[in-house]
């Protein structure tokens, strides 16, 4: 089955870690599909952003039980991946001051 890098990368992950790994150097940090392998993570971010990768990092996050009122449920769980960019490329920034 081919995704396309935009199925491959779901969202950017905005956190305190991901911040502060972002000030100390090249790395950010995206949400990414379940099935994605760090290959096809590579070539969407290399795609979409037009930067050089230099090794990609990636962790399966367990869904949380949560509770609402007397019903509970569990949130899905989720992968997301941290990419260390080559030296000299920078990163992307989210969001810019206008």
């Amino acid at each position: 089955m081919i995704r396309t890098a935009h199925q491959i990368i779901i969202a950017p992950l905005i956190t305190e870690k991901s911040t502060l790994l972002k000030e100390k150097g090249p790395v950010m940090a995206f949400r990414v599909d379940r099935r994605a392998n760090k290959v096809e993570i590579r070539q969407a971010v290399e795609k979409l952003f037009k930067v050089k990768v230099a090794k990609v990092r990636t962790s399966n996050v367990q869904g949380k039980w949560k509770r609402v009122g007397r019903h509970e449920g569990r949130k899905s769980d989720w992968k997301k991946a941290y990419v260390i960019l080559k030296p000299g490329e920078k990163p992307v920034e989210y969001f810019e001051a206008v």
